[in-house]
């Protein structure tokens, strides 16, 4: 079937008129139209080549062959419901489950990262007869009605907090309530933990589960001290509780050293559900929860068939094989490490250079920048890094900002970066900043005169 082709102004004028407001757009004062992509660019309507840094989607490259290949392949033959008998099923779960600890052994196929956080929600409350929830701040689960309920970043511009759900102070050593002087910091958020399950006991209600993505992203890009996960795991659990982990922006080795982000934490924490989105089909549709045994057997209990129509088919299968196979044919995760040490490092050498970088922190690929109008107060500098982000745009780079102040320039690029791309960035980064920087010297000189 063949369309008619819009020109950048015609496609804007009907997305106004056929797709709700809401659905927000990337650089809403000048949108780009983007029309193909390949690798770690994409290309506008004029064939403009942009470095993306942002799409965490594309994991392992956008458009890539193998997994291009796979789901052709696999539709030209057969896509049904998983309630057929299939290989291609089997044959994923069986490659995932070598990714993760033993225990973690029985899988629910989903279509989104949401649906696998909203099954990760019925799979605690449903084991532990419990119904409370902990949450960590400005936490974003997804945007189902029961997720909102449990993302601060969302419900605390839309609705009252649940009286089931309970917020506790996110782990972040550097603008968070115990910072990197702190003799103990992942000591000292634990016990805030401690505190508020002692306040929902207190008041007869029960604990279900503790939700937090490994790497908080939408967050501000934080990196939980270590040992953080395993104090909390202890106070969750003793409360009868049960720790998810959401690796939907973090998992599939993004972290170079290890394949999930929560295995950052130490071969002593063990959660009991993983859920996992986003990369796991580099943009298909297709997304997943990991948990034991007793946990899977307790909700099948209840009689209640679970059914998903997509999730699990054999054309999404497939292509969930290719991605594995690529991150380790192309030694992904080792790319990570090489590249992403690299990218920290020339960021660092900027923060010793511009003042405005208060803080870098990440691992991988997986990278955040935070400036800050003055690094003793450490206050956010959201207007700059705003207009940071839409200066790199003008250079054909595409980044993104994260954190309740929007203040945290993201890193997180398909896999297949490189040292050049890196080297690109900082370049343009620096120069951007100094321009800033020779504004402000000219705009105080002006001042004084």
């Amino acid at each position: 079937m063949a369309f008619e082709l819009y020109n950048k102004g015609q496609t804007l004028a009907l997305r106004k008129k056929l797709i709700a407001s809401s659905c927000k757009l990337f650089f809403p004062d000048d949108p780009i139209k983007i029309v193909r992509a390949q690798g770690q660019y994409m290309f506008d309507e004029k064939e403009r080549k942009y470095l993306d840094c942002i799409n965490n989607v594309a994991h392992v490259g956008h458009c890539h062959p193998d997994v291009v290949k796979a789901g052709l392949t696999q539709m030209a033959i057969l896509n049904t419901n998983a309630r057929f008998l299939h290989d291609n099923m089997v044959h994923y779960a069986k490659k995932l489950s070598e990714t993760l600890p033993q225990k973690l052994s029985v899988f629910y196929f989903v279509n989104s990262g949401s649906e696998a956080n909203d099954l990760a929600l019925r799979l605690a409350q449903q084991y532990t007869q419990h119904e409370d929830i902990v949450v960590l701040d400005n936490a974003y689960h997804g945007h189902l009605n029961s997720l909102i309920d449990i993302s601060p970043y969302k419900f605390r511009s839309l609705r009252p907090q649940k009286d089931w759900v309970h917020v506790v102070p996110i782990p972040d050593t550097y603008r968070g309530m115990f910072r990197e002087d702190h003799p103990d910091p992942a000591l000292a958020y634990a016990n805030e933990v401690k505190s508020v399950i002692d306040e929902v006991e207190k008041k007869n209600h029960k604990i279900a589960a503790f939700f937090a993505e490994s790497l908080p992203s939408v967050a501000g890009h934080i990196i939980p001290p270590t040992g953080y996960f395993q104090k909390v795991a202890e106070h969750i659990r003793n409360a009868g509780g049960l720790f998810v982990v959401d690796e939907i922006q973090v998992g599939f080795g993004r972290v170079g050293k290890h394949f999930w982000a929560f295995q950052l934490q130490g071969d002593d924490f063990l959660p009991d559900i993983v859920t996992m989105g986003k990369p796991i089909g580099n943009g298909h549709p297709l997304a997943c929860v990991a948990t034991t045994k007793e946990i899977a057997d307790a909700f099948a209990a209840t009689g209640v068939e679970h059914f998903n129509t997509f999730g699990g088919s054999p054309v999404s299968c497939a292509i969930g094989l290719a991605v594995l196979e690529v991150i380790e044919k192309e030694d992904l995760r080792g790319n990570a490490i090489r590249v992403g040490t690299y990218l920290l490092n020339l960021l660092n050498e900027q923060k010793a250079k511009h003042p405005i970088i208060g803080d870098v922190r990440g691992i991988g690929l997986f990278i955040g920048v935070e400036l800050v109008k003055d690094r003793q107060q450490r206050t956010p500098a959201t207007e700059e890094a705003q207009y940071l982000i839409t200066r790199l745009k003008k250079e054909f780079i595409l980044l993104s900002t994260d954190g309740p102040d929007r203040n945290v320039v993201k890193f997180k690029p398909p896999m297949c970066f490189t040292m050049e791309n890196a080297q690109f960035v900082v370049e343009k980064v620096d120069g951007i900043l100094n321009e800033m920087e020779m504004k402000m010297a000219d705009m105080r000189k002006t001042l004084l005169e």
